[in-house]
């Protein structure tokens, strides 16, 4: 197993994304800490994994306060014995579909607001476990926006480029210590797009219809990505994206 005696903890854990990353970690043999604000998906996630075999905890918090992050990521690490990955894939409350020039600031800023906060907390909480034992990987998910895709995205184009910069200043001080730095890039994943919002058919058509390979990036496709990033096989690789976008986003 790639990720056998490994600690995980995903904040955002109950939603599609951490929820098939936390899948894949379990079965790689990685004990996953499911943090969110709803217990509902956190529970159903973990029942799934604990089904298949694997090791499941859920943990009631918000990404936002300080506090808890710090306190929970303390317990894990005293109780497991070590936290040797950290994967950040919370909702940044963006509004879409609407023009900049019509826009609120409020609503513009909000995801940048929400996406730096919540990756500088969970980041750093990670980090002060990671710099003690000399290892760990710090992941996020979604990268740099492009031209096409910022159409109507409101702030999260800027929220995604944000923590992208935040990625590679946290790779250039933490690399010294052992601790790599990686962002999994799709170019949007139609599995995980909600089936009642509006225009779903025609917004998953998009995201296939931009891929060279005409096949969007699946739910198995982000978890195997995340085992990769977060196993020894990718010990080379950090301050860097990971793009599974199936040729959407050209590099």
């Amino acid at each position: 197993m790639l990720l056998n005696g490994r600690n995980a903890i995903i904040y955002g854990g109950g939603g599609s994304i951490g929820g098939a990353a936390a899948r894949a970690f379990a079965r790689e043999g990685a004990r996953v800490f499911l943090a969110g604000r709803h217990p509902e998906p956190l529970q159903e996630v973990a029942a799934e994994i604990r089904e298949a075999g694997g090791l499941a905890e859920t943990a009631i918090l918000d990404a936002l306060n300080q506090q808890a992050v710090n306190a929970h990521a303390d317990d894990v690490a005293s109780e497991a014995g070590s936290l040797d990955i950290s994967l950040n894939v919370i909702q940044h409350g963006d509004v879409q579909g609407t023009p900049m020039a019509a826009m609120s600031v409020e609503d513009y800023l909000r995801p940048v607001s929400t996406a730096v906060q919540a990756t500088f907390i969970t980041a750093q909480a990670a980090a002060r476990h990671m710099m003690e034992q000399k290892s760990g990987v710090i992941m996020a998910f979604g990268g740099s926006g492009t031209e096409d895709r910022g159409q109507y995205l409101g702030g999260l184009i800027t929220a995604l480029e944000a923590i992208e910069s935040m990625r590679r200043q946290l790779a250039i001080e933490l690399g010294p210590y052992g601790i790599r730095v990686v962002t999994l890039r799709s170019g949007g994943v139609p599995e995980s797009l909600p089936r009642d919002m509006e225009g779903h058919d025609d917004v998953a058509g998009a995201i296939t219809s931009a891929t060279l390979l005409g096949r969007a990036a699946t739910l198995e496709d982000v978890g195997n990505a995340a085992v990769f990033a977060a196993s020894d096989m990718a010990a080379s690789i950090t301050a860097t994206t990971i793009n599974i976008s199936a040729g959407a986003l050209i590099d």
